[in-house]
């Protein structure tokens, strides 16, 4: 059995499924050794809305994923997503009085980058560096060592609601498990989809979850614009679920094993089965019709997403093209779909640079969940934040972390 210093858990906590990933770090690899998932009950739109279903879903991906992996979980990373999630820019300047730059200094220029006006209501989830200019000189990934006056530093920093990242917290708490960090879901989920060449020459990661579809652009290596957008799977769902009048869990069925982004791809004499409403007759309806519900609502979801990089001015750095993950990668034709919107080439992404049980995980709906655990391979060199609500109450974090920037910047 592997030691508890050697495990990492991920937590994803969708809207959807809770998907729990067990992954066992050993020097520069990572091996997936449990995998647990179970059916969200208690979420909405990514924000949970009901703790008590909430837990009960966590638990019983946990336990699969503790049976799976022979160990016991206490800690995890978890991910956190919703329409309160917002991303900007943000840059700082200090000035440099030693003979060279010192981490000190990049600790400094950072903290005047983050020493924004932000609401008390609203919860600093990362703080990502984007680029350093040393005296007008820009493009500088590390500037320790090196000789200067003026040190700037350009940040994206990404914020969320307070409550919900409480209520996110209290939920794996009563679930009998340490937060060990709060991380953005597309964050995560770019950990284990994109490759280096992809993130240096530029692309734009879409993670089409249940409730949620989530943007995060990156280029140069680095993450440039986060955007989530409230609409995802549920939506298509639910037009299937009027558009062919059935009850919605089937509907759901529907989608899964017949839905298609493309209704030109659709054979006329290709037929499906819908169950009826309140004990009626089953029907029989081409299955081109399906694609006629669900290719509006995808290009509509695209659209917005196109709208937002354009407004974010952010569409001349994707270079190497859309990447999708989550569980709406798996609709047939989503790939041709986005093509057709964005005018770039698509895939469709998969978890990579992991070892263990990759056949398990080779899914794009494993993207955050094995995103999270790299991502707590990556920085577990770090001191852990561990968020406790019984311990220490998240509003109070909140509080001092706030007096600390406005003393810095006094």
């Amino acid at each position: 059995m592997p030691s508890k210093e050697d495990l990492l858990v991920g937590l994803d906590i969708g809207t959807t499924k809770i998907c729990a990933v067990v992954g066992e770090v050993t020097g520069d690899r990572v091996n997936i050794v449990g995998v647990g998932t179970h059916p969200s009950v208690g979420l909405r739109k990514g924000v949970v809305v009901n703790i008590e279903a909430t837990v009960e879903s966590i638990k019983k991906a946990v336990e699969e994923a503790e049976l799976m992996a022979g160990c016991e979980i206490s800690s995890v990373y978890t991910g956190i997503a919703g329409g309160h999630i917002a991303g900007f820019n943000s840059r700082g300047v200090v000035g440099i009085k030693g003979p060279e730059i010192t981490p000190q200094d990049v600790e400094r220029v950072i903290d005047a980058a983050r020493a924004v006006a932000i609401p008390m209501d609203r919860e600093v989830i990362h703080v990502l560096p984007q680029e350093f200019i040393v005296d007008g000189q820009p493009g500088i990934q590390n500037p320790v060592g090196m000789t200067g006056v003026r040190l700037e530093a350009k940040i994206h920093i990404v914020t969320g609601a307070v409550a919900a990242a409480h209520n996110l917290v209290k939920c794996a708490n009563r679930s009998g498990l340490d937060v060990c960090d709060i991380v953005l879901q597309s964050l995560a989920s770019a950990e284990a989809v994109l490759s280096e060449e992809e993130k240096q020459l530029g692309c734009a990661l879409l993670d089409l979850g249940g409730g949620t579809t989530d943007l995060a652009v990156f280029a140069g290596k680095h993450i440039r614009h986060t955007f989530v957008l409230a609409l995802g799977g549920d939506n298509l769902t639910n037009d299937i679920a009027i558009g062919l009048r059935c009850p919605h869990p089937e509907a759901e069925k529907i989608k899964r094993r017949f839905g298609s982004c493309l209704a030109r791809s659709i054979r006329p004499e290709e037929v499906i089965e819908v169950p009826g409403m309140s004990g009626r007759e089953p029907r029989k309806l081409p299955r081109q019709i399906l694609g006629e519900i669900l290719e509006p609502r995808m290009e509509e979801i695209f659209q917005l997403l196109q709208r937002e990089i354009q407004r974010a001015q952010v569409g001349a750095m994707v270079h190497a093209g859309i990447v999708l993950a989550g569980g709406g990668a798996l609709l047939e034709g989503v790939g041709d779909a986005a093509e057709a919107v964005f005018g770039l080439p698509a895939r469709i992404g998969t978890p990579r640079g992991i070892e263990g049980l990759i056949d398990v995980v080779n899914n794009p709906i494993y993207a955050t969940g094995v995103g999270l655990v790299l991502y707590g391979a990556r920085n577990r060199r770090q001191e852990r934040r561990k968020f406790r609500i019984r311990d220490k109450n998240i509003f109070h974090r909140v509080m001092n972390r706030m007096k600390r920037w406005f003393q810095d910047v006094v």
